[in-house]
């Protein structure tokens, strides 16, 4: 058995775009160390076709001049028809594209496909877009060797697609964070400050224009820390911020990974307003800064964070949660250890990388 693998479906590492190309990361990282040959696949903006090596990766860059969602199809036919030629297991990230994989299937690769959210119920998608993501997701479960779940829920609805045997459920990892750079909060005002904090898109199914108006409806002592890109030609960004009152702090889309993890430590709790998905990325990152949270109240997140958190359907009640995590700070600091407790149960990379590398080496080639 030959322990060579091609990961494909994501922009490419070092990481920079997402929850994806971070896991990504760590796994090629991971499986290198325990011997493995990994190649991933890159998309470039420009330059021409090239192969690297980044920490034992070997990287293969397509450039592709497209931009947007007909660029990342017309590289994600690219990195199949390429790939096709190699003859490894694939590990593909998403079926946002999964009619390609039929090639896979006709050629006899196994290819394991991560399916993760149900993006065509994203009410941020027009309907012919959700026409792809619902056919994509049905070629997905059809010509995939195996599916891998980020979340029990997604399992189970997978399996109205193929049998519960061909889908084994993984979640998404985090690193445990237990310090904060304190000279970050001081570049961003909030050194000395109590603050509640977001970081999410700016989407009506995120609940950001809910969580603003609830903790704006008064004055607090207290801040409330919103990351995510806010554009003046979009209504809904301009909703959230009208209702937004002084004590929300808008410090627009930040990627860098230290700043980030500062803030999520440095926060009295973390406010969750995702209403779709599986197991979301940002919110395991916050569990892994033992952050108490404040969550939708949903069945993806209340698997996820369980009691780590209390939970809001509306405004009010999140109006309500937001004035009890302000005022009891017994009941904060129970969170915070109920949310690190789940976290080391369920949620650190060693623990989900261990499960994918027995799950691969069930079908290399």
């Amino acid at each position: 058995m030959s322990r060579t693998i091609i990961v494909s479906g994501i922009r490419g590492i070092p990481a920079a775009h997402g929850g994806f190309e971070t896991f990504a990361e760590y796994l090629a990282l991971y499986l290198v160390n325990k011997g493995w040959a990994v190649t991933v696949y890159c998309q470039e903006d420009s330059g021409d076709y090239r192969e690297s090596e980044w920490n034992g990766i070997h990287l293969i860059h397509i450039p592709v001049k497209q931009g947007g969602a007909l660029g990342t199809v017309i590289f994600d036919f690219k990195c199949v028809l390429h790939s096709l030629k190699q003859s490894q297991l694939v590990l593909t990230l998403g079926y946002n594209t999964a009619i390609f994989n039929l090639l896979y299937r006709i050629k006899g690769i196994p290819n394991l496909i991560n399916m993760d959210g149900i993006e065509w119920r994203r009410s941020k998608w027009s309907t012919p877009i959700k026409t792809w993501f619902w056919l994509n997701e049905k070629f997905g479960s059809w010509f995939g060797t195996h599916l891998i779940a980020d979340h029990p829920e997604i399992n189970r609805h997978l399996q109205r697609n193929v049998s519960a045997s061909k889908i084994t459920t993984i979640a998404y990892g985090a690193e445990s964070i237990n310090t904060s750079d304190p000279e970050v909060l001081r570049h961003c005002g909030l050194d000395n400050i109590p603050y509640a904090i977001v970081i999410a898109r700016p989407e009506p199914e995120n609940s950001i224009l809910e969580i603003v108006t609830a903790f704006s409806r008064k004055e607090r002592a207290c801040k409330l820390v919103i990351l995510g890109r806010f554009d003046d030609d979009n209504s809904y960004h301009q909703q959230v911020i009208t209702a937004a009152n002084d004590d929300v702090v808008f410090l627009g889309a930040i990627y860098d990974k230290p700043t980030v993890q500062a803030l999520r430590h440095g926060a009295r709790f973390y406010i969750h307003g995702h209403q779709v998905g599986g197991t979301n990325p940002s919110l395991v990152e916050a569990m892994g800064a033992g952050s108490a949270v404040l969550a939708h109240d949903n069945k993806y997140n209340r698997w996820v964070v369980q009691g780590g958190a209390v939970y809001f359907k509306d405004t009010n009640e999140c109006e309500s949660q937001i004035d009890r995590l302000l005022s009891d700070d017994e009941f904060v600091s129970e969170l915070k250890k109920a949310s690190q407790q789940r976290f080391e149960q369920e949620f650190t990379w060693n623990a989900v990388l261990i499960q994918y590398e027995n799950l691969l080496q069930r079908y290399a080639i």
